[in-house]
């Protein structure tokens, strides 16, 4: 294995991205990328790197190079991840997926209550393994209506790594709490709605006990 790529800030560089490890308005897997960058400015390999934040080495030389490569905007955001199936164009790849995710919270297919993963190849031109697999890395599952609610904020997959990031590390001093909505709770339409009122019930005499 080869030496680790240097890292070299200048003393407002590093200001600057020790200000935005330190800010609450920093996302979790930012923060979690400038600490990477900071300790290889501090002079440590991945590994030592990995052990310092309990993570592995792989992880650690992949945002280091990333960042070597393209600076502060190479790991701001995700390259696009098993995005490709198939094709050597992964920006076309990306676009598709966002367009899956798009169609899916915000559209129904013609003649038809809900998406499957075949109706939405068809109409997108790829294939429905591909399909299922946006679906499973988004938690969708258009096929379970009765239950299944779908986000039609355009921001939905930024904002899922957002929340999953904070569970799998959380920033340092940091709580973090989860409150879980009631069911059928601010829904439009009921999952269950409620039953009338039966005529047999209108007649109905409260009797006093004995005394």
């Amino acid at each position: 294995m080869g030496a680790p790529v240097s890292i070299v800030l200048q003393r407002s560089e590093r200001k600057k991205y020790e200000l935005l490890c330190r800010s609450g308005k920093t996302p979790v897997r930012l923060k979690e990328r400038l600490t990477i960058v900071l300790l290889a400015d501090d002079g440590l390999n991945n590994g030592e790197i990995a052990e310092h934040m309990s993570i592995s080495s792989h992880m650690a030389g992949r945002w280091r190079n990333r960042f070597a490569e393209h600076g502060l905007p190479g790991i701001e955001k995700n390259l696009p991840r098993g995005n490709n199936h198939g094709g050597k164009n992964t920006r076309a790849q990306a676009r598709l997926r966002q367009k899956i995710i798009t169609k899916t919270t915000t559209e129904k297919p013609p003649n038809a209550t809900h998406w499957s993963t075949r109706t939405m190849a068809d109409i997108l031109g790829t294939s429905h393994n591909f399909v299922a697999k946006v679906w499973r890395e988004c938690g969708f599952k258009p096929h379970l209506f009765s239950q299944f609610k779908i986000s039609n904020d355009p921001q939905f997959a930024e904002k899922l790594e957002d929340v999953v990031g904070l569970y799998l590390n959380p920033p340092d001093n940091a709580a973090v709490f989860c409150v879980d909505e009631k069911s059928s709770i601010q829904a439009l339409d009921r999952t269950q709605p409620g039953l009338p009122l039966k005529k047999a019930l209108q007649g109905v005499r409260v009797l006093e006990p004995r005394r």
